[in-house]
C-alpha cells in the first residue's frame, strides 16, 4: 500500500497520528499558492476566498520559512484589508491547537510575527498574546517552558510603549501571569536558567507598579493575593510598603475578572475540567480524575497548580441549572478532591483554602456572584453527615482569616463574610444557617464564634432548630486517599431523602 504520510514543516507528528485539519489547510494553501508568494507580487485585488487562502499560505510561510519571513510579511501588508483579523485568528488557532506540537523554529518565528502584529495593532492581537501567555506552564522548569517565559516577558518590555497606548489591558494580563509565575520560580532553588527569567519578571512587574499603579489595580482583589506570595522578595516588599498597602481597602472591593483566572490554566486543562464538570456523572468520575491527575498534576512542583485550578473552578466554571439538577459531578466534590491532593503540603493546603474562600472575605452582593462562593458552602454542608472534621477544618480556617488575614481591614472582611453567608441562605444555596449554627456534629466553640460573627452584623439567626438530613449520595474522597497511588473513592450513605427535596443543597439553581 502506498504511504501518503507527509512530513510537516510546522509540527511534530507521528506516523500513526491523524492529520491535523488546521495544519493541513495551512500547508495545502501554501503549496497551492507558492508560486504567487515570491516577488514580484500581483497587483490584483484577490477575491474574498482567495484572500483567506493567501492568509493561510503566508502564516505557513512565515512560520516554516524563517529566511523568507520578511518577504511574506511585506506581501501580507500589501494584501491586508481586514486589519489583519483573519491572519491573527489563524495564529491564535495555532497557539491553542498546535503549540505543543510546533517545531522549535516555528516557535521562534511565532514570537517574531507576534511582534510584527503588535507593531501594526492587528485586530485580535490581545487574544493572541493572552493565548500564548497561557502556554507558560506552572511548575515546568524545562528548557522550552523557561525559553517561552523569557521570550514573552522580554516582548512585553520591548513593546511596552505600543502596548500601553493601544492594548493596556494586555499588560495587566502579563502582570497577573508573571506575578503568579514568580511565586513558583522563587520556590525552586538551584535552577540556574531561572535566574535571568526572574530578573526579567521582576523588572517588568516593578515597572508596572511604579509607572502604572492605577492600571495594575484593574486586576482587582486577586492582585493583593499575588503580592502576598512575594512578600519575601525585597523588590515587592518595597512595592507593598510604598504603593499598595495604602490602597488595599479600595482594591479589595474590585472583583477580579474571570479572564485572569484563565491565564494559568492551559487550553488542554481547561477542556478537561469543563468536560469533567459538564459531562461526567457521579460514580464514573474516578477514572477521569486519575487521568487528569497523571496528565497535569503529578510531581511536587505541580502542586501550586491546585491554587489556580480552585480559583478557576470557583470563578469561571458556573454550571447551568440543567447541570446543577443532574447527576453530573458538582464543583464542591472536585474542590474536595483537590484539597485532599495537597494534604501533605501544609503551605499549599493553606493557599488552596485561601483560594477557595478568598471571595468570601470581600463579598458584596451588588458586584460578586453567588456562584463564586457556592462550592465552599456546599462542600462544608455535604461533609457534615459523615465527615464533620472536614467542615470543622474549613469553617475554622474561614473564621481564623477574620482575625489574621488583614487586621487593618478586619471590618471589611467581617462585612464580606456575613454578606456571603446571608446570600447563600437567601438564594437557597443552603436551606438555613442552622446547618452550621445548631448541628451537634460541629464543635460548640466553633458554632459560638460563627454565631457571634453573624449576630454582630444583623444576620438573622433562625429560632427553629433543624437537624441536617443525610444526603442521598455522599461523594467525597476518603481521608486515606493517597496522591502517589492516585486513589479516589465514592462513599455512599444510606439512601435517605431530605425532608424537602427542593431544598437539597446540592440541587439549588442559579439565582435569576
Amino acid at each position: 500500500m502506498e504511504n501518503h504520510f507527509v512530513t510537516s514543516k510546522l509540527i511534530r507528528v507521528s506516523l500513526h497520528e491523524v492529520e491535523n485539519q488546521l495544519e493541513l489547510s495551512l500547508r495545502q494553501a501554501f503549496e497551492s499558492l507558492q508560486p504567487k508568494l515570491r516577488p514580484p507580487f500581483s497587483l490584483e485585488i484577490p477575491e474574498p476566498q482567495e484572500y483567506l487562502e493567501f492568509n493561510k499560505a503566508i502564516v505557513y510561510g512565515v512560520l516554516c520559512e524563517p529566511n523568507s519571513s520578511k518577504t511574506h510579511i511585506k506581501h501580507l501588508h500589501a494584501l491586508v484589508n481586514d486589519g489583519y483579523a483573519f491572519f491573527t485568528s489563524l495564529l491564535i488557532g495555532i497557539v491553542v491547537e498546535l503549540y505543543v506540537k510546533l517545531v522549535d523554529s516555528a516557535k521562534i518565528q511565532l514570537i517574531w510575527v507576534i511582534k510584527e502584529m503588535i507593531d501594526v495593532s492587528s485586530v485580535g492581537i490581545e487574544d493572541l498574546v493572552v493565548s500564548l501567555l497561557r502556554r507558560i506552564g506552572s511548575g515546568d522548569y524545562g528548557d522550552q517552558n523557561v525559553w517561552l517565559c523569557s521570550e514573552l516577558v522580554s516582548l512585553f518590555l520591548e513593546k511596552w510603549d505600543c502596548l500601553l497606548e493601544d492594548f493596556p489591558l494586555v499588560l495587566t494580563s502579563a502582570l497577573y501571569s508573571f506575578l503568579r509565575l514568580l511565586a513558583d520560580h522563587f520556590r525552586v532553588l538551584g535552577v540556574a536558567k531561572l535566574e535571568n527569567v526572574k530578573r526579567l519578571e521582576i523588572k517588568f512587574c516593578v515597572k508596572m507598579f511604579r509607572e502604572q499603579l492605577h492600571l495594575s489595580s484593574k486586576i482587582g482583589r486577586d492582585l493583593i493575593l499575588l503580592l502576598q506570595d512575594l512578600s519575601h522578595v525585597s523588590e515587592f516588599r518595597e512595592i507593598w510598603n510604598d504603593l499598595v498597602s495604602s490602597h488595599c481597602s479600595e482594591i479589595y472591593q474590585l472583583k477580579t475578572s474571570s479572564r485572569y483566572f484563565l491565564l494559568r490554566i492551559n487550553p488542554e486543562m481547561e477542556t478537561q475540567l469543563r468536560f469533567l464538570l459538564g459531562n461526567v456523572k457521579l460514580g464514573s468520575h474516578k477514572r477521569h480524575q486519575i487521568w487528569f491527575l497523571k496528565k497535569f498534576l503529578l510531581g511536587p512542583e505541580k502542586e501550586t497548580l491546585l491554587i489556580d485550578i480552585v480559583r478557576f473552578v470557583c470563578c469561571v466554571i458556573h454550571p447551568t441549572n440543567e447541570i446543577i439538577r443532574s447527576e453530573i459531578m458538582p464543583r464542591w466534590a472536585i474542590i474536595g478532591w483537590l484539597l485532599e491532593l495537597c494534604r501533605q503540603n501544609h503551605h499549599i493546603e493553606r493557599s488552596v483554602k485561601l483560594a477557595l474562600f478568598y471571595d468570601w472575605l470581600f463579598f458584596d452582593e451588588r458586584i460578586d456572584n453567588i456562584m463564586n462562593v457556592e462550592p465552599a458552602a456546599l462542600l462544608m454542608v455535604w461533609s457534615i453527615p459523615q465527615y464533620p472534621h472536614i467542615t470543622h477544618c474549613l469553617l475554622e480556617f474561614l473564621l481564623h482569616l477574620v482575625e489574621t488575614y488583614d487586621i487593618t481591614c478586619r471590618d471589611t472582611i467581617v462585612r464580606g463574610l456575613t454578606s456571603a453567608f446571608r446570600e447563600i441562605e437567601r438564594k437557597g444555596v443552603i436551606r438555613s444557617l442552622d446547618i452550621f449554627l445548631t448541628n451537634p456534629a460541629l464543635a460548640p466553640d466553633l458554632k459560638k464564634k460563627l454565631g457571634n460573627l453573624l449576630s454582630c452584623h444583623q444576620v438573622k439567626v433562625p429560632v427553629n432548630l433543624h437537624q441536617l438530613s443525610v444526603p442521598s449520595k455522599q461523594t467525597f474522597l476518603s481521608s486515606e486517599a493517597n496522591l502517589k497511588e492516585c486513589s479516589t473513592k465514592i462513599l455512599d450513605t444510606p439512601h435517605q431523602r431530605l425532608d424537602n427535596s427542593a431544598e437539597n443543597p446540592a440541587k439549588h439553581e442559579i439565582p435569576g
